[in-house]
């Protein structure tokens, strides 16, 4: 029988590929250690061309089958011909849809997107942050959405994101192809997880979205042109925000976490 040291996780991001990119290292840390994980993806249709290798990046990290809410990309409207944008979908339905899925997994700690949109602000992910927010204090209502299933509250919410003093590489790379990026100040992080032991398997899972990594502006495509030792230093750390939902209970449930190398004092782990 497994007795896993970490806490199960629920990764809830916009699109395929945002979950190897911002916590690839911490779901495949997590899954390691027997701890349970899964991976909630906001956009893209399950008979899309992105599925296929959704599916492969979570076989990579162990974070099981692609959970997806079948929403349209707001900047591609191939994602899922037929269907709502995500920023345009009724955001009870949306919740309601995303409930179900944390009411099915039943995960300790549920990982999303930052407020600000994570580096570029890409309207679906400050979406998806805003749904996820509402949708983890919902599920473990049961007057809310009872067609979800019986209800469940994470213990904690923890929000990806990039602080000012550790941006500047991706900074470089991603306004060389035209984008603005957005990063928050450190004060704002609380979590930073060194995820050096677990960087292949990230590197990996990134490398199966392989659309992406085909591109000349996505950030896999970016990341795949860099020397091998510039793009490790960018991929070993992940950062995150803890934002705790409910009542807290007993001592919460926490990520593994150690002082990040380029931020100018270390941080203690969140309470």
């Amino acid at each position: 029988m497994n007795h896993p040291s970490l806490p199960s996780l629920l990764g809830v991001f916009a699109h395929p590929d945002d979950e190897s990119l911002l916590a690839g290292g911490v779901l495949a840390q997590h899954h390691a250690a027997g701890a349970r994980t899964a991976v909630v993806t906001a956009t893209w249709a399950p008979d899309s061309r992105r599925a296929p290798e959704l599916a492969d990046a979570l076989a990579v990290l162990g974070a099981g089958y692609p959970r997806l809410l079948g929403y349209n990309d707001a900047r591609n409207p191939g994602a899922a011909p037929g269907q709502p944008r995500l920023v345009d979908a009724p955001l009870d339905e949306a919740i309601g849809r995303l409930v179900a899925h944390i009411r099915d997994f039943r995960p300790d700690i549920v990982v999303t997107h930052d407020a600000v949109g994570q580096l570029t602000g890409h309207p679906d992910h400050v979406r998806t942050h805003q749904i996820t927010l509402l949708a983890v204090e919902a599920a473990g209502l049961a007057h809310l959405h009872p067609e979800a299933g019986p209800p469940w509250q994470p213990v904690a919410l923890y929000a990806a994101t990039h602080p000012e003093s550790g941006v500047d590489p991706l900074r470089r790379l991603l306004e060389g192809v035209g984008k603005e990026v957005l990063a928050v100040p450190d004060s704002y992080v609380t979590t930073s997880v060194d995820v050096t032991p677990w960087a292949n398997e990230k590197w990996k899972a990134i490398l199966a979205h392989r659309g992406e990594v085909a591109r000349e502006r996505p950030l896999p495509g970016i990341l795949a042109r860099l020397p091998e030792a510039d793009r490790t230093q960018i991929i070993q750390t992940e950062h995150f925000t803890r934002l705790t939902p409910g009542p807290t209970k007993g001592a919460p449930a926490q990520l593994t976490t150690c002082p990040p190398p380029h931020l100018h004092r270390p941080r203690a782990s969140p309470r």
